[in-house]
């Protein structure tokens, strides 16, 4: 490689890098949110070397898995495996963004215009393999920037993310035309386009804000307990009991506050709570012992939703009762001491974490997975398909009919569960708040009595805010390790409570165990957002094919005339 071109690779090479670290600082835990607006500025400037290089996407493709690998680290406490595939498919978003950054330049398409299409496209093009992983958009790191993220109840995340990425390419257009002495009345026309738009998004904001109050009513009391077991410990099925029993200890300190509904974290119950299994085993087994000091628990007064395993129970010839089929699950106890009639089932199971892929489309591949798996046996769940909608009656009406919906583990970081339990029938809201319950106990690490948790924690958090924007619900979060909290339908991360033992601002509430209770506010208002789902992602992406496919056929057509 000659010295020159060497040099240019390298300058390309470090402006990734500098945006890679924006992108990092970025998000929750560091919180440097305003970094978003010029994170992918060198990004952008890198793409526009003049001659095409082969070592320019592989810079860029380098670049991105590092921070990938970097950013989610914590996965690989869950899957090794999984966490490496994920990065490396990632990784192949930068080289393509890359290439339609560099097609755009060569047709001279501001960047303002492309930048927005492309990372769109691009942060949902994450959410499309192996079922999804919409993770670390622009958008997240805006989550406590209240008035603007208002605009996800139109346009979904991806639409906060848009406007950002707009800025980006904005600055970028005017940092080249700067270089290149050239006054540029197009940048005069960009500037305007993306302050009114920027201007828009805040009075929208400040309006949908505004008008909160007259849509908003109290609800009943919800208690969320918060456990602190690590996996290690859950997983060794050594601890179940005491488990159990935290919980239930927890939850009659929350009976202080009168709780209409307390809320257990996913799958903290270590049995399998389906009443056709139930009636098949002997009273002396776990699964019954758990099942009856739920319901001696609930019959007291409260509903109760905890977080089980669900499966169907068949017996065999011989007498043995094996599960055909098995689910992550959420059972609702009623106050009479039963059980409901439909529990819910996760829709939305995580790769390699809960199932591993291929099963049928390739088994030779799912039997290679497997070799990497931590466990010696397949351990995949099976898909729950119904949008199962809870029902309760409580609060200050005593006879009022409540209705909810349950997110199981990273189901609030994929859209379309939250819109799909939202949308009731005849265009009315399906659901008067929704719960996440969640086991974030893999991401929390103990060393010599001390809690480190990851920065997985505070992220979750901040992606599950824009759920309850979208869809103007209130979510109620059940975590195990934390980080328990409510967050309101303009997606305000509630501090403080009614009532409760865990720490008063609710970002603190990571690797401790304890409750809280509040009221849930529940908002009358349906969006377009919860009619229309992604429309903005989908729409971007297929620019970014469009992009894709003009490109090459441009490339092809400048290698004939050559």
């Amino acid at each position: 490689m000659k010295s020159g071109k060497f040099k240019t690779i390298l300058g390309h090479s470090i402006a990734f890098i500098v945006s890679a670290i924006a992108l990092t600082l970025i998000q929750a835990h560091f919180g440097f949110s305003g970094l978003a607006w010029v994170s992918m500025v060198p990004f952008i400037w890198a793409c526009g070397v003049k001659k095409n290089s082969k070592e320019l996407y592989l810079a860029a493709y380098v670049v991105s898995v590092v921070y990938w690998l970097g950013n989610i680290y914590w996965l690989g406490f869950v899957t090794v495996l999984g966490w490496l595939i994920l990065c490396f498919y990632l990784g192949l978003l930068w080289p393509v963004l890359v290439f339609a950054f560099r097609f755009a330049r060569s047709k001279r398409i501001p960047y303002f215009l492309a930048a927005p299409i492309l990372i769109v496209a691009a942060e949902h093009l994450q959410g499309l393999f192996l079922d999804g992983f919409f993770w670390r958009y622009l958008a997240h790191s805006q989550y406590k920037n209240i008035v603007l993220i208002q605009i996800a109840d139109i346009f979904g995340a991806g639409g906060v993310s848009f406007l950002i990425a707009m800025v980006n390419g904005f600055i970028a257009d005017v940092i080249i035309s700067k270089k290149n002495r050239i006054l540029n009345f197009g940048n005069i026309v960009g500037g305007g386009i993306v302050l009114s738009l920027t201007a828009g998004a805040i009075i929208y904001g400040q309006w949908r804000i505004n008008q909160t109050a007259e849509h908003v009513e109290e609800g009943p009391l919800v208690a969320s307990i918060q456990s602190n077991v690590p996996q290690s410990v859950k997983e060794s099925y050594q601890a179940s009991d005491e488990i159990l029993s935290e919980l239930l200890k927890y939850s009659y300190e929350s009976s202080s506050s009168s709780p209409a509904l307390v809320v257990w974290p996913e799958t903290m119950v270590q049995g399998v709570l389906d009443e056709r299994l139930l009636g098949l085993l002997s009273p002396s087994t776990s699964h019954r012992i758990f099942d009856s000091e739920i319901k001696e628990y609930s019959s007291q007064g409260s509903y109760v939703l905890v977080g089980a395993t669900g499966g169907k129970p068949e017996v065999s010839d011989d007498g043995s009762i094996k599960l055909v089929e098995k689910y992550n699950a959420a059972y609702l106890y009623t106050p009479d001491g039963r059980q409901a009639a439909k529990y819910y089932k996760k829709i939305h199971l995580v790769p390699f974490g809960e199932v591993i892929p291929f099963g049928k489309s390739a088994p030779w591949l799912h039997r290679f997975l497997m070799l990497f798996t931590p466990y010696d046996y397949d351990y995949t769940l099976n898909y729950g398909e119904e949008y199962t909608v809870f029902e309760m009656v409580g609060g200050k009406e005593k006879d009022r009919v409540y209705k909810f919906g349950v997110m199981i583990c990273y189901e609030d970081a994929v859209p379309k569960i939250a819109k799909n339990f939202t949308v009731g029938r005849g265009g009315q809201k399906g659901v008067d708040w929704l719960l996440n319950i969640s086991n974030d106990g893999w991401f929390v690490r103990f060393k010599e009595d001390k809690v480190l948790a990851s920065t997985e924690l505070a992220e979750h958090t901040a992606v599950c805010v824009f759920r309850a924007v979208e869809n103007r619900v209130a979510v109620v979060r059940s975590v195990n390790a934390g980080i328990s909290c409510l967050i309101d339908s303009v997606g305000r991360i509630r501090d403080g409570f009614f009532a409760g033992s865990l720490p008063e601002k609710a970002m603190s509430r990571q690797g401790v165990g304890g409750w809280f209770a509040d009221k849930v506010p529940i908002d009358n208002r349906r969006t377009f957002f919860s009619r229309y789902g992604q429309w903005l992602d989908f729409s971007c992406t297929g620019g970014l094919i469009l992009f894709i496919i003009a490109g090459v056929v441009s490339s092809k057509s400048q290698r004939k005339v050559k």
